[in-house]
C-alpha cells in the first residue's frame, strides 16, 4: 500500500478536476497546507467578525426597542435579520469556492474536519453567521499550528461561549454570582474534556468537570467586544483539574484557564482522541492500529504539533489502502461533483442569493447535512449509513442530474467525465451504463450516484 495520486485527490482532498493536478507526494500535501490557506483566504474572504458583531449588536438593539414598542423598530429588525442572512450566504459561498478552488483539497478538508471537531451551532437568527467567523479565526490560523492554540481560541470563541451557554455560568461566590444568586452551568467543561480534548471514557470525574466549569466562570460573551473575560464573574479559590492545581489569585486572570486549557490540551489521552479521530475520518470507520499508534506518538512527541500528526497519516501505509471504506458526506459529495464538473470558483462567487439556497445550500440539507447545523456538539456522524440513506441518496442523484443549471465551464460529457472523476477506477459495469445513457442528465446521475463516486 502505497502513495497514488488518485487516492490523494480523493481520499484527502475534494476529488479530481479537469482542471487541476492531483499532488505529487505526501511532502506534496504537507508543503500546499499554509500556501493554500493563505492563497484561498485572500481569494475568497469571509465577512470579518467586526462586520458580524456590530450588526448582531444593532439588531440587539433593535429588538428591546421593538419589545419597548418603539416606532420603526419592527421594520429595523427585519432589515438588520435580512443583512445578517446576506452575510451568511456570502460567507457560504466564499467556503464553497474554497473547496473547489483548493489545488488538491487536503487543507480545506482539515478545515471541516477541525469545525466539526469543535463544533457551534447558531441558536438564534441574529448569530447565524457566527459559525462562520469561528471557522475562519478559531479554527483556520491553527491547522498547520499547536492544538493547544486551536483549543484556546475555540474554548474562548464567542459562537462556543454561545452555544455551549457560557454567559449563562457565574461563579456561585464571585461577587456577581453573590448578588444575583446565579450559579454554574457546566456545558463547556464537559464537551471540552469528553468532545474536544481527552475523548469519553479517558478517566476525568464529574468533579474535574465541575472545578473545570468553575475556572472557566470567568468567560463571557458581549456583541460589543465580542470574548471578554470577566473577574467578578469567576468563581473565586483554586480549582483542581485533572489532578492539577489551577487559579486561587485575586482577581481571577485569564492565564490561569490557559494553563489548565494547555495541560488537557498536552495530556497523553488527548494525543490518543485526536490521532483516532483523524484516522477515521479519513481512512477508515475502524483504523489500523498502528496507524492511529503512529499519529498518537507524533501528537506526543511534537508537543501536539499538527502538520507532525498530518505526516504521520499520511506517511503510514494503511493510509493508502486501495478500499474505499468512508462515506462522502453530503457536503464533501456537492464539493467532489462541483470539481468535477469544473464549476468556476469565481462563478460560484457570483450566484445570487436565491441561486445559492436553491442550487447548494437546500440541498445539501435534504441530503441530511444543513449547512453549519450538526446535530449536537459531538458534530456529524462518521457512519456510512448515516448517509447512505433512500431519500439522501435519492437527493444526491437529483441533484446531480440538474448539474448543468450551475454556472459550468464547459458541459460536462458524461462518457468522459466518469475517467476524469475516478481516474480510472470506474467499474466496467459503471462505464457501460454511462455510454448507454439516454441523455446527458441521466448519464451525470449514473456517475454522481455511483458506490464509486460516493466512497472515498
Amino acid at each position: 500500500m502505497s502513495f497514488t495520486r488518485t487516492t490523494a485527490a480523493i481520499r484527502f482532498g475534494y476529488g479530481l478536476s479537469a482542471v487541476e493536478t492531483p499532488p505529487a507526494s505526501p511532502d506534496d500535501m504537507l508543503a500546499g497546507l499554509a500556501k493554500c490557506s493563505r492563497a484561498n483566504a485572500a481569494a475568497y474572504p469571509f465577512t470579518p467578525a467586526s462586520e458580524k458583531l456590530a450588526l448582531i449588536r444593532e439588531s440587539q438593539l433593535a429588538g428591546r426597542a421593538r419589545r419597548n414598542g418603539e416606532a420603526g423598530a419592527g421594520e429595523r429588525v427585519k432589515a438588520l435579520q435580512k443583512r445578517i442572512r446576506r452575510q451568511f450566504l456570502h460567507d457560504f459561498r466564499a467556503h464553497v469556492a474554497r473547496c473547489v478552488a483548493a489545488p488538491d483539497g487536503f487543507h480545506e478538508r482539515l478545515q471541516v474536519f477541525w469545525n466539526d471537531h469543535f463544533s457551534v451551532r447558531a441558536k438564534a437568527g441574529r448569530f447565524r453567521a457566527l459559525p462562520s467567523a469561528f471557522a475562519e479565526d478559531a479554527i483556520r490560523p491553527h491547522i498547520t499550528g499547536y492544538f493547544r492554540d486551536m483549543l484556546r481560541a475555540s474554548a474562548t470563541h464567542p459562537a462556543m461561549l454561545l452555544y455551549l451557554d457560557q454567559n449563562a455560568s457565574i461563579g456561585p461566590d464571585s461577587s456577581l454570582g453573590l448578588r444575583r444568586g446565579k450559579g454554574l452551568n457546566e456545558n463547556l467543561a464537559r464537551e471540552l474534556l469528553e468532545l474536544h480534548s481527552l475523548g469519553v471514557g479517558a478517566g476525568y470525574s464529574q468533579n474535574d468537570v465541575r472545578e473545570l466549569a468553575e475556572l472557566l466562570t470567568g468567560l463571557r460573551f458581549t456583541a460589543k467586544t465580542g470574548f471578554v473575560f470577566r473577574p467578578d464573574r469567576a468563581e473565586p479559590g483554586a480549582e483542581t483539574v485533572l489532578g492539577k492545581v489551577y487559579g486561587g489569585g485575586e482577581p481571577a486572570r485569564l492565564d490561569e484557564v490557559f494553563a489548565a486549557l494547555d495541560d488537557i490540551a498536552a495530556h497523553p489521552a488527548t494525543a490518543a482522541h485526536i490521532a483516532r479521530k483523524l484516522a477515521v475520518h479519513f481512512v477508515s470507520d475502524t483504523p489500523a492500529p498502528d496507524l492511529v499508534a503512529a499519529m498518537t506518538k507524533a501528537f506526543e512527541a511534537s508537543g501536539g504539533h499538527l502538520p507532525t500528526v498530518y505526516e504521520a497519516l499520511l506517511s503510514h501505509p494503511a493510509a493508502w489502502q486501495p478500499e474505499r471504506e468512508k462515506t462522502r458526506q453530503p457536503w464533501d459529495f456537492v464539493i467532489a461533483a462541483l470539481r468535477g464538473v469544473a464549476v468556476s470558483p469565481d462563478a460560484i462567487m457570483g450566484l445570487k442569493n436565491r441561486e445559492t439556497r436553491a442550487w447548494l445550500l437546500a440541498p445539501i440539507g435534504r441530503m441530511g447535512q444543513p449547512y453549519q447545523r450538526p446535530p449536537g456538539p459531538d458534530g456529524w456522524p462518521e457512519e456510512a449509513e448515516a448517509w447512505i440513506t433512500p431519500t439522501g441518496l435519492a437527493e444526491r442523484v437529483t441533484w446531480a442530474m440538474n448539474i448543468t443549471r450551475l454556472p459550468i465551464r464547459v458541459a460536462p460529457e458524461p462518457r468522459a467525465l466518469v475517467e476524469v472523476v475516478l481516474g480510472g477506477t470506474a467499474s466496467d459495469k459503471l462505464i457501460t451504463a454511462v455510454q448507454r445513457a439516454g441523455s446527458r442528465e441521466a448519464g451525470l446521475g449514473l456517475i454522481f450516484s455511483a458506490p464509486e463516486f460516493n466512497r472515498r
